[in-house]
């Protein structure tokens, strides 16, 4: 794929995941992606054969974007992997909280509504949340490595257990409109890892 047409592409999936951060996939119509991003209708199909494949790739997308953004965060130099953890539980309650997410919190608002249309976009969602937990389980694992924190049940427990608490908390943050419950997943957290 040349250069002009990945970044079309790549044009089209970036409005999209701001604008179904926004309001959900069924409620966009592509029509509304492609008159947002600039793009001729004509060029949907040439990228994508339907709006499911459409909706697979967006998540794939999003879910690259964001590991690579969680590696960063969590191979921080000069912190021990308790602070890197924390960090990332900080950057999560910062992008999560805002009313506008940019994109940011698609796995949030997507998560539920899509598991049930597409199994393509389904599979797409456990395999991008299985690669966060995974990134919080070695995480874990080297703070417990490295002494900067502790845990009661498994690593991998643990990292699906937080994981968990702060998406439950996330789409709580959206049903009341207040950032309460990232604030208490944060003492959570620090709690679950005796920090």
């Amino acid at each position: 794929m040349g250069a002009i047409q990945g970044d079309t592409r790549r044009s089209i999936l970036d409005t999209a995941q701001r604008i179904m951060a926004r309001k959900g996939f069924s409620a966009v119509g592509i029509n509304e992606v492609l008159t947002a991003a600039g793009v001729p209708k004509g060029s949907f199909y040439h990228f994508f054969g339907s709006k499911d494949a459409f909706g697979e790739a967006m998540i794939r997308a999003y879910f690259a974007d964001y590991l690579a953004d969680m590696d960063r965060i969590l191979a921080q130099p000069g912190l021990t992997s308790a602070e890197r953890l924390m960090n990332y539980w900080q950057n999560w309650h910062e992008t999560q909280s805002l009313d506008e997410c940019q994109g940011k919190c698609l796995a949030v608002k997507l998560g539920a509504e899509v598991a049930d249309l597409s199994e393509a976009m389904r599979i797409a969602l456990k395999e991008g949340t299985t690669a966060v937990t995974d990134r919080l389980e070695r995480t874990i694992s080297a703070g417990l490595k490295d002494g900067s924190l502790t845990t009661d049940t498994s690593a991998r427990d643990t990292a699906q257990a937080l994981y968990d608490m702060w998406l439950g908390a996330s789409i709580m943050v959206k049903i009341h409109r207040d950032i309460g419950p990232l604030d208490t997943a944060t003492v959570v957290t620090r709690q679950l890892l005796h920090l």
